[in-house]
């Protein structure tokens, strides 16, 4: 874990302060409840309670199951916090509540600022980058909807005297040869205008050739970019880097041999993008299969060894090039402060009935259906009666056709994304977006500072994520004691 360093007692006097105003703010909503307690205070609180419980158990239902539950638990999910609302102004009680909640929203705001102002973020080193003489960039053109074209990519690229290769959307090429067959050409630096799939296909040829790469963000979600502080609005600004630009080292993930820049998932999600009616609609073919997926008979369940510790029978299992700062956030607009520091973060999810959705809904991360990890090696299988998924019918219902991000990722290795016909029990995997499918056990690992990754000197820059809340850390930076904390 490193080494430790000392904070608390020298800590700044304003994270001291807002501590303070934190703690002051939750003895104040503690304050009104016992005001209230006459007038309906623990109504209030058990009401907003019950809301959230029933809110949770409805996405449950709708979620997981059809029919007659499917309606009910989509009715819950909309009636449970308008009937909190109309309770709160029968009863006369929305004055309460809206004490109660602001009384929070200042808690919650005051802590997170005094956690930020005592443990300010280590930023990641940049270095000075001589101009590449020789850069290759290779482009999708139906990346992002048309990125390449509507802001005028190739044109600019050319401009600054990089060589671009345009991919052919009716002719899938193997973007991995092209690279490769750019560094034989004389390459000095390699980049991609495109998914974030096909940036790391890319992203390992310059890591093996030990060249920066260049990330433009002209994909759909470009979460990369995201991560490295680029302008996800503008990808033009990328191409900055080729003539005023800095080098950052960040880590690199290993799925059995294929690389990857963010996420690695198994389990539900990567069941769904096989499917190849998700292309055309994702939300209706989500809902389709979920209720087979979660607690359909002959259910995949996964096992893992995580540095060699089990974890068994999840759902779904998401492994991340760098832990995500929140692990509440699964929904994939999550952000990784930090793509250095050379663990991979696990996150696994199992939710077998309401209950569980609304432990999971009022806990979070502590939640007994979310398990939280880091690790320097994942080792994916699974049990059950699914484990039999490398049939020739389930080859078959991977179809041939992806989500867009795999067709905009358009230039993966083809063969990758064909079933084997070794024999090997196959289980889907979704890399970086693209759907796969891999023989178990499927081994994840990082490959800590492999890739040299060129970025503009002047750039949007990473937005610091607000901190989890640790309400023993604020006694202590509140009353001067002294913390020991891990680095960052």
């Amino acid at each position: 874990m490193g080494a430790t360093r000392e904070t608390g007692s020298d800590a700044p006097g304003e994270a001291r302060f807002l501590a303070r105003l934190a703690l002051l703010a939750v003895l104040g909503s503690l304050l009104v409840l016992v005001l209230a307690l006459g007038e309906g205070g623990l109504m209030v609180l058990g009401a907003g309670l019950l809301g959230v419980v029933l809110c949770a158990a409805g996405v449950w239902w709708f979620v997981a199951h059809r029919g007659l539950l499917r309606v009910i638990g989509a009715l819950l999910v909309f009636l449970a916090p308008a009937g909190v609302v109309v309770l709160f102004a029968y009863q006369g009680l929305w004055l309460t509540a809206l004490i109660l909640v602001l009384c929070w929203g200042v808690a919650l705001t005051c802590a997170r600022a005094a956690l930020r102002r005592s443990r300010p973020e280590r930023p990641q080193v940049a270095t000075a980058a001589a101009r590449p003489a020789r850069p290759v960039l290779i482009m999708n053109p139906k990346s992002g909807g048309g990125k390449v074209g509507r802001f005028g990519l190739v044109e600019r690229a050319e401009e600054l005297g990089a060589r671009v290769i345009l991919l052919d959307p009716g002719a899938p090429a193997d973007v991995t040869e092209l690279a490769r067959r750019a560094v034989a050409d004389g390459a000095d630096l390699l980049g991609v205008a495109g998914g974030d799939g096909t940036q790391a296909l890319v992203a390992a040829v310059a890591a093996d050739h030990d060249l920066p790469f260049l990330v433009i963000s002209a994909g759909t979600r470009n979460h990369l970019a995201m991560d490295l502080g680029l302008d996800r609005d503008d990808p033009s600004r990328c191409l900055d880097a080729l003539t005023d630009g800095e080098e950052l080292r960040i880590d690199l993930g290993d799925v059995s041999g294929r690389a990857f820049v963010n996420t690695v998932s198994f389990g539900v999600y990567a069941d769904v993008v096989q499917r190849p009616e998700y292309r055309d609609d994702k939300a209706g073919t989500a809902l389709s299969l979920m209720p087979d997926l979660l607690v359909g008979e002959g259910v995949r369940r996964l096992d893992s060894l995580v540095d060699g510790a089990p974890l068994a029978d999840q759902q779904a299992l998401l492994v991340s090039n760098n832990p995500y700062f929140s692990p509440d956030e699964i929904s994939g607009t999550g952000r990784r402060p930090r793509l250095d520091d050379g663990e991979l973060g696990v996150l696994g999810i199992r939710v077998e009935d309401a209950a569980q959705a609304a432990d999971l809904a009022v806990r979070g991360s502590q939640s007994t259906g979310l398990t939280v990890l880091s690790a320097h090696r994942v080792e994916v299988t699974v049990s059950g009666p699914a484990e039999a998924d490398g049939s020739p019918e389930a080859a078959e219902d991977a179809g041939t056709d992806g989500p867009p991000e795999v067709a905009e990722n358009a230039g993966a290795d083809p063969s990758a994304e064909e079933p084997g016909t070794s024999g090997a029990v196959e289980i889907p995997v979704a890399v970086d977006g693209e759907a796969l499918r891999m023989p178990i056990p499927v081994v994840c690992t990082l490959r800590p500072g492999a890739l040299r990754v060129l970025v503009p000197r002047d750039r949007p820059g990473v937005v610091a994520p607000p901190p989890a809340i640790d309400w023993r850390r604020i006694l202590d930076l509140a009353f001067g004691r002294t913390v020991r904390t891990a680095p960052r």
